[in-house]
């Protein structure tokens, strides 16, 4: 694909790479049209989707200055399409995978949160600069305290515009892993294959199961209840489990069998 979205393909994942090097990856229309664009394409075709961006940064989040600019002329809707995107992640089959390979501020930690999985590079710097425009981040804030992090970490970023690096973000949870610069990608790459050898129904009914628990279900009883009925899901659709007994039944390991 031509333009600031990249698209790499490889078997049952692929790449999503923002190419806005200049602008430090920013989100242009542009890009934010193309993101949309290329979720769509993939739709179907991957069921795990590494995003990551070039050069030396992830995503500097939202392109400020064509902003300003829409806003003088009277254009707004920049905000309501990069929710868009956002939660045309969180609505996908696919499994996303943040491949964090530097700087990642605003609108670039929320994608961090939004994406199922995380890996970052140690050279990663994450972090909210908006109370320095005397602003509450809108998205990166509430991405960062639904992703699991703590209050005071949250706080942390949201008040003090302190930046985080890769080390500090595994620590807390907001990434899987933390690896050195040139096993980012290859990283990101092995976690995307080994999910795409699973069933796409099951990893995308258990992707929403994991966004209802805890967020909507919080006890115990239910949310057991709602395990067996996301299972009843996946056979009503997909035979997988059967085959997966089966194999198991005949002596063959399935992955992540002991």
């Amino acid at each position: 694909m031509s333009g600031p979205i990249v698209i790499t393909s490889h078997e049952g994942w692929a790449e999503l790479r923002i190419d806005r090097e200049a602008k430090r990856n920013s989100m242009n229309r542009e890009s934010r049209q193309g993101l949309l664009k290329a979720f769509e394409d993939l739709r179907g075709v991957a069921k795990a989707i590494v995003l990551t961006g070039t050069g030396g940064s992830f995503c500097a989040g939202m392109d400020l200055k064509e902003r300003e600019q829409d806003r003088q002329a009277g254009i707004e809707g920049a905000g309501e399409e990069w929710i868009a995107v956002n939660m045309a992640i969180r609505k996908h089959p696919s499994i996303f995978i943040a491949a964090v390979n530097g700087v990642a501020l605003g609108g670039g930690s929320t994608l961090i949160n939004i994406c199922d999985l995380a890996v970052a590079s140690t050279q990663a710097s994450i972090g909210c600069p908006e109370m320095g425009f005397s602003t509450y981040p809108g998205m990166a804030g509430p991405a960062a305290q639904l992703s699991g992090i703590t209050r005071k970490q949250a706080a942390w970023m949201v008040l003090t515009t302190n930046r985080i690096d890769g080390a500090t973000a595994e620590r807390w949870g907001m990434v899987n892993e933390c690896v050195e610069p040139d096993r980012l990608l290859p990283r990101a790459g092995e976690i995307a294959a080994q999910i795409a050898q699973f069933d796409a129904v099951a990893l995308e009914e258990s992707k929403k199961a994991l966004d209802r628990i805890p967020a909507f279900i919080t006890d115990w009883q239910e949310a057991m209840d709602h395990g067996q009925m996301v299972n009843l899901t996946i056979r009503s659709k997909t035979n997988a489990q059967a085959e997966g007994n089966a194999r198991f039944a005949a002596g063959i390991k399935n992955p992540g069998q002991g």
